[in-house]
């Protein structure tokens, strides 16, 4: 099954670089670097015993930043090699970490790109960050006996139905014979692992990396300086992480806050560059006053709607903000990262498609610290009844971030783990 994989691997290759090429008219970085997805890259002198982590995007970046941290802590002498496969999770990437870490994207999953691109790497350990199974990869890296780890492990039943196909059972069966070890995120994680065919004993449970993220020292105090900038008493709303489908709906929703709250503001912030400028476009079409983060910096007192116009810059603004909405859930994406809203203490207001963090979001709501919306017509009410009764939302936020604390510790018990096999 794995050559009928590899020949259909060779075949849809041209779709997509095709694919790639169309997607760069959207964002110029996916014409950057085309050569390493083929596994051509130039490599340092020193990555010879490397440990390498794949996080294939944003949020996976995010999720690694204290295991990579970690690593660093830890192994000082080994260079860490990180690979992505979007341009924003590379510049996430290079945000958070700068040159103190080797960047290259992964290449497709062509056995002789894989090969050049682990000759180049030389890594003696591979950590794979959630869900990423690529069989040509993993039998390579048995091949050459790399050990393979899957880290913060996810897989959701919507992706258990894509991987379940009869064609599909013995091979990845096979992939995931290649991998050491499993530290999957919760018991219903591990469980669907063990039903795709993961050996039961190499299939741990160890938390979700994402509640060890690091939370800014300065996050709340640039939050309160921004309050202090419009107005502690004036209502404040963010929609974080938005997506094609949704900003329609945040700024109709936006609308009927305005209808209450006449002096209400809006803070957006699309989760892919090449939405900022459709959604100021949107924003300044529909009348609203607006501003932007990377012209103004902050909003004027007169913006009605401000759109956040770059990465990595969302914690302040929930800290500012009263409550947060995290996009990609009012349409089926799965939804984003609701921790980054709680751990700073901002309730969060989430729509009904959140596989994505299926065990935190539902968590959140059990506790408290979360409200789900039913579909995108209610997504106004919520924000108003929430902007209106500080009560509820002060309990909303204390109740999040006790959860987030909770959960936190997960790095450790991975990292534990990882030196495990590297004693091996």
């Amino acid at each position: 099954m794995r050559y009928l994989y590899t020949l259909a691997m060779y075949l849809v290759t041209p779709l997509i670089v095709l694919r790639l090429a169309l997607r760069g008219f959207r964002s110029r970085p996916y014409y950057w670097r085309w050569a390493e997805r083929f596994g051509f890259f130039k490599a340092p002198p020193d990555l010879a015993g490397s440990l390498w982590v794949h996080a294939v995007s944003v949020g996976e970046v995010n999720a690694a930043e204290p295991l990579i941290k970690a690593l660093q802590r830890d192994y000082p002498d080994a260079p860490v090699v990180v690979t992505t496969v979007t341009p924003t999770g590379t510049a996430r990437l290079q945000q958070l970490f700068g040159d103190s870490v080797f960047h290259v994207y992964l290449p497709y999953d062509l056995p002789y790109a894989v090969s050049r691109f682990l000759a180049g790497v030389q890594p003696r350990l591979a950590l794979i960050v959630e869900t990423e199974i690529w069989p040509n990869l993993y039998f390579a890296c048995r091949r050459r006996r790399i050990p393979l780890m899957i880290v913060n492990a996810r897989l959701s039943e919507r992706s258990l139905r894509g991987y379940r196909p009869r064609p599909l059972r013995g091979m990845v069966r096979a992939a995931l014979g290649c991998v050491r070890l499993i530290a999957a995120q919760s018991d219903a994680d591990a469980a669907r692992y063990r039903l795709i065919g993961a050996p039961p004993e190499r299939v741990v449970v160890c938390g979700n990396l994402k509640y060890d993220m690091p939370v800014p020292q300065d996050a709340q105090e640039q939050g309160a300086r921004l309050r202090e900038h419009w107005g502690s008493r004036r209502p404040v709303w963010m929609a974080a992480s938005t997506h094609e489908g949704e900003e329609q709906a945040v700024l109709e929703a936006h609308l009927a806050v305005l209808k209450r709250m006449p002096d209400a503001l809006l803070l957006i912030a699309p989760r892919h560059p090449e939405r900022f400028k459709p959604v100021e476009h949107a924003v300044r079409s529909l009348g609203f006053t607006a501003g932007t983060y990377g012209v103004d910096g902050r909003p004027a007192l007169s913006n009605q709607v401000f759109v956040i116009d770059a990465m990595g810059q969302l914690m302040p603004f929930y800290a500012g903000a009263q409550l947060a909405f995290v996009g990609g859930s009012l349409v089926p994406i799965g939804g984003h990262n609701v921790l980054e809203p709680a751990a700073l203490g901002t309730p969060v207001l989430v729509g009904p498609h959140t596989f994505n963090f299926e065990d935190i979001t539902a968590c959140l709501v059990e506790q408290g610290g979360a409200q789900r919306v039913p579909e995108a017509g209610a997504l106004g009410d919520a924000v108003l009844g929430l902007l209106r009764d500080d009560a509820h939302r002060q309990e909303m936020g204390l109740a999040a971030q006790r959860v987030f604390e909770r959960e936190r510790g997960a790095v450790g018990r991975v990292m534990r783990l990882i030196g495990e096999q590297l004693g091996q």
